[in-house]
């Protein structure tokens, strides 16, 4: 255990920092393992509203400072290449 004061504090900070970042983690693979499901299935318009989440959440994780700017929008535009594969959904107006 830590002998100083500084360094308790730092295995306090330590411990709250590991758990929100294992949340978005967790969060992270949740939304992307979701996208693709949707993709799997060929759901097009179900895709797309699981690309707006991924988009949102990806982006508001760089704000949190979890993800660097690049590292977002990489991970979106990987999602986004898969949801465009798909074929495109027929609007009859």
């Amino acid at each position: 255990m830590a002998n100083h004061k500084s360094a308790e504090k730092r295995a306090r900070q330590t411990l709250k920092k590991t758990e929100r970042n294992r949340y978005y983690r967790t969060r992270v693979k949740n939304i992307s393992k979701e996208l693709r499901e949707a993709v799997e299935t060929g759901n097009k318009e179900l895709a797309i509203e699981k690309l707006k989440v991924a988009n949102n959440s990806f982006h508001s994780y760089v704000s949190k400072g979890f993800f660097k700017k690049e590292t977002a929008s990489r991970r979106v535009s990987r999602l986004a290449k898969l949801v465009n594969k798909l074929t495109p959904v027929t609007v009859s107006a």
